[in-house]
């Protein structure tokens, strides 16, 4: 764990709970330099005199606060610690409300707070109190020069400050152009439960080790491939070709809406006629059935998948093959017509 930032104190009524903030975070993102393009040469960036021109080590920096043009008011670390001594060294709960009311927009950074020294009892009595009224503390807090206000909940046995926003601080949103409720975005039941089933069948339970930084991940590949090619220095530039992807309009919600759910458009088509097909097939015309078959008690009909994709191939065959299958027929009912004519003169002869 790192240092901790900061050192004071809880206070809510009359009890005073010591403990030291740390960071609750770490920032993992790419570490980019920036570099000279002409010799790749890293960029650095001096602090120096505006006056003089000449560079400033830290030991000579200090803080002024500008009161007119050109002039500056010093501010030490100690000026700025008694300008209000408790403040600086106090997270002040001044009211417990419930965590739902608090909209997420207003959180903005999470620090740990631990007990400090003798303090482990006051610390536990804080931290089961919140977990029995299921309510966060709403308080005032000093970090370096800015007073923050912030919301202290529990997570497992560790009491969280997180630093909210002031509401000042949140934009308005009247600006911008937020669809209503009109006959253009009006919703249909067919879509609000299908999309409703899509986010049921997402749902899981909260794992966030599973999530990852991915593109972090394939940019540091990027750049392992680039140093076993040995081509550190190669300046990779856009392709004159290639055009950016247009903007699709959505226009039919509820096949989108299907796809994600994993079905095709016409799908359910499919399903709704193969379960119509428990009703017995209509008898077949072109073929009578013979003394053996008539003998044999039919087998019970299945349902099975490959039964419902015959039945999508049939609906989707061409219209071709319908066609020809009435010539078919009438085809096979010329020759079997023919046949009886050629045979029924030797009848007569033998009759006779």
């Amino acid at each position: 764990m790192a240092r901790s930032l900061w050192k004071g104190a809880i206070s809510f009524g009359l009890v005073h709970i010591p403990v030291d903030m740390y960071p609750a975070t770490s920032n993992n993102g790419l570490d980019l330099h920036m570099l000279d393009r002409r010799d790749f040469s890293p960029i650095g960036f001096k602090r120096y005199n505006k006056n003089t021109g000449k560079e400033v080590g830290w030991d000579d920096i200090i803080k002024g606060y500008e009161y007119t043009d050109g002039e500056y008011v010093v501010l030490s670390d100690e000026d700025l610690r008694r300008a209000n001594p408790e403040a600086t060294q106090t997270i002040d709960i001044l009211a417990f409300v419930d965590a739902s009311e608090v909209p997420l927009i207003y959180y903005d950074q999470p620090y740990y707070l631990a007990p400090g020294k003798g303090g482990d009892k006051v610390y536990a009595l804080l931290r089961d109190t919140l977990k029995k009224v299921g309510k966060i503390g709403i308080a005032n807090v000093v970090i370096r020069v800015k007073q923050h206000l912030a919301a202290l909940h529990c997570v497992g046995n560790t009491i969280v400050m997180n630093t909210l926003r002031y509401a000042d601080e949140i934009r308005d949103s009247a600006e911008l152009k937020i669809p209503g409720k009109t006959a253009k975005t009006t919703v249909s039941d067919k879509e609000l439960k299908m999309a409703m089933a899509l986010v049921e069948g997402m749902s899981e339970d909260w794992e966030p080790e599973q999530y990852h930084d991915t593109y972090r991940e394939d940019v540091m590949a990027m750049i392992e491939k680039k140093v076993k090619a040995k081509q550190t220095k190669t300046i990779t530039m856009p392709d004159p070709d290639e055009k950016p992807a247009k903007a699709t309009n959505v226009i039919d919600l509820v096949s989108l809406l299907q796809a994600s759910l994993g079905k095709k458009p016409g799908k359910k088509a499919a399903v709704d006629e193969d379960e119509d097909d428990d009703e017995p097939p209509p008898p077949k015309r072109a073929r009578k059935p013979s003394e053996e078959e008539e003998d044999e008690e039919p087998a019970p009909r299945r349902k099975t998948a490959a039964a419902s994709r015959e039945a999508v191939a049939a609906k989707a065959a061409p219209k071709r093959t319908a066609a020809k299958e009435p010539a078919a027929k009438a085809a096979a009912k010329s020759t079997a017509t023919k046949g009886a004519t050629a045979k029924s003169p030797a009848r007569r002869k033998k009759a006779a």
